[in-house]
C-alpha cells in the first residue's frame, strides 16, 4: 500500500474553519492542504462525504456515491458568478466551535438554490455541455438519487417505503410520471452534485500536486432510507410487503454492551449480488475512488461474516452469523481493478476467518493506541506487538475520545500503566506522547485526528457511538494552525522517518 513509511491527519470537511457555519471545500480546505504539506504528511483521511439525514451521520446516507451538499462552498459559486456578494452578505452569527446543522441546512441550502437557478438561467453552452458530461457520466446512480431526493421532499420527508405503494415498489408507470412532475427538483439535484464533485475534484488535484493522498471510508452497511435500497431491493434484506428490513444489522453482545448493538440497516442478500458478479458494490468501489486514492472499509469482519437480526427485535441478543462471501467479492474487485487500496477495519470481535481474508489480500488492518493499556503485554495494540508492518495506527478514532480527554478519564491507577510504558510523558502533553508512540511504531501508516494534534480534550470528540444527538458537531478555529504546531509535527515525522524526503536504501 506504501513503499515508505507515511503519516497523516484525520479531519472530516464538516470541522474546517468557514464563515457559513460548517466546513466545505472552499480556501479553508485548501489552507489545511497547506499545513499538511507544510508539516510533512502525506495522507488527509476524512469520513463519508454522502448526504446526511437524521442524526448528521455520514455513516448513515441517503446515498452511497452522491456527495453533501452542504460541503459545497458558496464563495466557489460566487467566484463563478452564480452567487453574488449581496447573496452572501447578511449571514447569522454561526458557532466557530460547532455546526449547528438545523441554522447551517435553514440558511445554506436558499444559496444552494439561488445557485441553481442562476446556473440553469445564465449558463454558458460550454458550462452546460460539462454538466450534461457529468451527468451522462454518473447516470447509473445520479439519475435514480435525483428522483429519490425530488420524492423525499415531495413527500414531507417520509422514508420511501412509506410513499405511495406503487413509486415505492417503483413501477415503471409511477417512475415516468414522476419524472415529468418533479423536473425542476430533479436538475437541483444532479447540480448540486456536479458542484459537489467539480469543487472536490479541483481539491483533489490540489493534494495531488502537494503529494498527499486522500483517504476516504466505506461504511459496510447503507441506510435503509437511501436510494441504494430504495433503488435495489432485490440485494437486500427486506420484507415484500413493507419494505422494512428483515434482517437488521449489528453486532452481538459483548464485553461492552450485554444487549449488543441493534444498527437497523438492512443486510445484503449476498446470493443476488453474487449472481451479478458484485455489480453494485463494485460500482460503489469505483465511486469512491473517483475522490479518494485510499478506502478503508468500516466493520470489514461483516464482510467474512455478520451478524443479523430479525425484523420485530428490540436488541441484538437473539441474532445469527451468516457468512459472507468476502473471498469471492475481493478476488472479482481486484480482477477489475487491480491492486486494492483497501484498510480493513478490524477492530471489535476478530476470527482467525477475519484475519484470513484480510491477509490473503493483503489489505492493512488497523492499530488504536488507546486500546493499548488495559491488559496484558500480550495485547495486540501494543507497538511491539507489530510483527507486520502492513497495518495503520492510530493515537484514536473518530469514535473514540481525543486522546488528552481518554487520559484524563482514567483512573490515577489506569494513568499509572500508561506512563510506565511510555517511560514518562512529554512535557507537551499525554497527546504528544502518543503522537510520538505512533509515529515510532513499524506500522507503514500512522494517522492522528487533529484533535489530538491540537491537545483538545472531551469537548472536541468527533462522535460518542453511545449518543443519539450531538455528535459530528466539532470544528477546529483557522488560527489554531500556527507555524509553531507545523514545525514541530514536521520535526518529529522526520525523526520517525515519515517525512517524503526521507531515503531509504
Amino acid at each position: 500500500m506504501f513503499d515508505s513509511r507515511a503519516s497523516g491527519i484525520l479531519l472530516h470537511p464538516t470541522s474546517l474553519p468557514s464563515r457559513f457555519g460548517i466546513g466545505d471545500l472552499g480556501k479553508n480546505a485548501y489552507q489545511f492542504l497547506d499545513f499538511l504539506s507544510a508539516s510533512d504528511q502525506q495522507v488527509w483521511q476524512i469520513l463519508p462525504l454522502g448526504p446526511t439525514g437524521y442524526g448528521n451521520s455520514p455513516y448513515l446516507s441517503y446515498s452511497a456515491l452522491a456527495g453533501n451538499p452542504l460541503l459545497i462552498s458558496p464563495e466557489l459559486l460566487q467566484a463563478d458568478e452564480l452567487l453574488t456578494e449581496e447573496d452572501l452578505a447578511s449571514l447569522p452569527e454561526y458557532s466557530a466551535d460547532k455546526v449547528d446543522y438545523d441554522l447551517v441546512i435553514a440558511t445554506k441550502l436558499p444559496l444552494l438554490e439561488q445557485a441553481s437557478n442562476n446556473f440553469k438561467n445564465k449558463a454558458s453552452a460550454q458550462q452546460l455541455q460539462k454538466f450534461q458530461e457529468f451527468c451522462d457520466r454518473h447516470r447509473e446512480w445520479l439519475d435514480d438519487y435525483a428522483l429519490f431526493m425530488g420524492l423525499k421532499e415531495a413527500n414531507g420527508g417520509a422514508s420511501w417505503n412509506q410513499w405511495d405503494k406503487e413509486i415505492a415498489s417503483r413501477q415503471p408507470d409511477a417512475i415516468e410520471a414522476a419524472v415529468t412532475s418533479l423536473q425542476e427538483e430533479i436538475f437541483y439535484h444532479k447540480f448540486l452534485q456536479y458542484e459537489f464533485f467539480r469543487q472536490w475534484k479541483e481539491l483533489k488535484k490540489y493534494a495531488h500536486e502537494r503529494k498527499i493522498k486522500i483517504f476516504a471510508d466505506i461504511p459496510i452497511y447503507v441506510a435503509h432510507d437511501s436510494v441504494d435500497v430504495w433503488a435495489n431491493p432485490e440485494i437486500f434484506c427486506l420484507d415484500k410487503e413493507t419494505g422494512e428490513a428483515a434482517l437488521m444489522a449489528g453486532v452481538p453482545p459483548d464485553y461492552f454492551s450485554e444487549t449488543g448493538q441493534l444498527w437497523g440497516n438492512p443486510v445484503y442478500n449476498w446470493e443476488e449480488l453474487k449472481k451479478t458478479d458484485f455489480h453494485w458494490w463494485i460500482g460503489r468501489v469505483e465511486g469512491i475512488l473517483e475522490y479518494a486514492d485510499l478506502i478503508r472499509i468500516d466493520h470489514f469482519r461483516g464482510l467474512q461474516a455478520f451478524w443479523a437480526v430479525e425484523r420485530g427485535e428490540q436488541t441484538a441478543i437473539n441474532g445469527k452469523w451468516y457468512e459472507a462471501p468476502g473471498e469471492a467479492f475481493f478476488t472479482v474487485l481486484g480482477e477489475r481493478l487491480g491492486t486494492l487500496p483497501i484498510i480493513a477495519e478490524d477492530l471489535g470481535f476478530i476470527t482467525p476467518e477475519v484475519e484470513a481474508l484480510r491477509d490473503k489480500f493483503k489489505f492493512p488492518g488497523m492499530k488504536v493506541l488507546q486500546f493499548a493499556f488495559d491488559s496484558d503485554p500480550a495485547n495486540g495494540f501494543l507497538p511491539f506487538n507489530y510483527v507486520d508492518r502492513n497495518c495503520v495506527v492510530y493515537t484514536g478514532t473518530h469514535d473514540n475520545d481525543t486522546t488528552v480527554g481518554w487520559f484524563n478519564e482514567r483512573s490515577p491507577e489506569a494513568q499509572a500503566r500508561v506512563v510506565d510504558y511510555l517511560g514518562c510523558v512529554c512535557p507537551e502533553g499525554i497527546h504528544w506522547s502518543l503522537i510520538r508512540l505512533a509515529l515510532g511504531s513499524v506500522a507503514n501508516l500512522a494517522i492522528f485526528p487533529l484533535q489530538d494534534i491540537l491537545g483538545l480534550g472531551s469537548e472536541a470528540k468527533m462522535n460518542s457511538p453511545s449518543k443519539a444527538n450531538d455528535n459530528w458537531e466539532w470544528r477546529y478555529r483557522q488560527e489554531a494552525l500556527t507555524d509553531e504546531l507545523s514545525d514541530r509535527l514536521k520535526h518529529l515525522t522526520n525523526i520517525y522517518g515519515r517525512s517524503p524526503q526521507v531515503v531509504r536504501n
